[in-house]
């Protein structure tokens, strides 16, 4: 049975909401995250940034610097631009841009489901960053990143948010990326009638967000009840139809001392190899696309080289990492190489052309992107997919729904 919890959410001012949800800092280039910094003294980012500005900076992930997030939220609640619901809701979010829509519902995530498996990884978690974010969790006390869950939808659910919907959000703004952005508080019937819904579900699958959940799993553990509302986490639930789940490409450094003709020559051997006119993704399963000497080309994998019954072994960033970037240009650790490098299936082959040339990397390959069932079927196998092997829309605004662990 799937647990979705009702909490108080910490939450913009309605006049403000379109001022205080953010983006990840990180997912902004240094000057655009300055101008947004020094012109808008509501947004997200001068709490988790305290010391954007500063020369003389606490150190990064320490005790103190985190003390410092915790009081920006505190003032921003001091200020009236944080509120806080009186009694536990869920919320429903929608977000549109001009391809995609989705929309799905905000509460908590049950740590007893996770620990008890219930809620599926693909991912291996790094010790170290488990144990950053729980240290966070523990001095911050507030969450503001929801992470995203899917699960295999049903009537009831998909009946009660077309009929939630139809009324006027509490939240509804445009942001400069094109992206609309809804939110309903849902009624304490409309809420109830959901936790009902969700009960039948067996199954929830993180999308994305895994150390986030292993360390509020982790936080769970290690102070039991000593925080009221530490057994959940805050997530977002959506229906896995409607997840949007793009590659993750390759940008390689070096040939590892092979010339390119060289290089053809030898992944001729994995399969049937063909000159593009122009560079684009690849259609379908098991083919790559790669660039190289100004070239593209399209690579079909042999299919006697693929085991089609193995979850992880027949996905196409494992076929090239065990086919060609380890034995041929002899890249072991993608985590830690320093002659790869990523870019997700939102940059279309020129784009992907110009940020290969720009870091004077050698070679691109672009992937077909991995299916929602190929995911879960790792996941029911407890196993882990490759590192950097799915980008998965939604990504989502922090600030909009902030979980108060304490």
């Amino acid at each position: 049975m799937a647990v979705i919890a009702k909490f108080k959410a910490l939450r913009p001012v309605r006049d403000k909401a379109h001022l205080v949800a953010t983006r990840p800092y990180y997912s902004y280039k240094k000057n655009v995250l300055k101008a947004k910094m020094e012109t808008n003294p509501w947004t997200l980012l001068n709490i988790i940034n305290p010391e954007f500005d500063n020369a003389k900076k606490t150190k990064s992930n320490s005790t103190e610097r985190f003390e410092l997030v915790k009081k920006g939220y505190d003032q921003f609640v001091q200020d009236g631009i944080l509120i806080q619901d009186t009694e536990p809701k869920l919320y429903l979010y929608k977000q549109t841009s001009e391809n995609h829509s989705c929309v799905g519902v905000i509460a908590g995530a049950s740590v007893e489901e996770y620990l008890a498996k219930k809620i599926k990884i693909h991912e291996a978690t790094l010790t170290s960053r488990e144990a950053v974010f729980e240290r966070y969790l523990d001095v911050v006390g507030y969450n503001a990143e929801p992470v995203l869950l899917s699960y295999t939808g049903n009537k009831n659910i998909q009946n009660l948010i077309e009929l939630i919907s139809r009324d006027r959000p509490e939240y509804e703004f445009t942001t400069t990326d094109k992206i609309k952005h809804e939110l309903w508080i849902l009624s304490n019937e409309h809420s109830d009638d959901m936790q009902a819904y969700f009960e039948p579900i067996k199954e929830i699958y993180i999308a994305d967000g895994h150390h986030r959940s292993a360390s509020s799993a982790g936080l769970y553990q290690s102070k039991g009840n000593q925080y009221v509302n530490s057994k959940n986490f805050l997530a977002y639930f959506v229906e896995e139809q409607q997840l949007n789940i793009i590659s993750f490409n390759r940008m390689v450094k070096s040939l590892n001392g092979l010339k390119p003709e060289d290089f053809l020559s030898k992944i001729s051997t994995l399969g049937t190899i063909k000159k593009l006119a122009q560079g684009m993704a690849p259609e379908v399963n098991h083919s790559m696309h790669f660039l190289i000497d100004d070239t593209w080309y399209a690579l079909r994998i042999n299919q006697n080289l693929i085991d089609e019954k193995h979850p992880v072994k027949s996905l196409d960033p494992s076929l090239l990492t065990e086919l060609i970037l380890d034995p041929i240009l002899g890249i072991k650790d993608l985590k830690t190489s320093d002659d790869i490098d990523f870019l997700p299936g939102t940059f279309d082959a020129k784009a992907f052309t110009k940020e290969l040339k720009k870091k004077n990397f050698v070679l691109g390959f672009m992937l077909f992107p991995i299916s929602i069932n190929q995911i879960k079927a790792v996941a029911d196998a407890g196993l882990y997919m490759p590192p950097k092997s799915t980008w998965v829309e939604p990504k989502l605004r922090s600030g909009l729904t902030i979980y108060n662990i304490k």
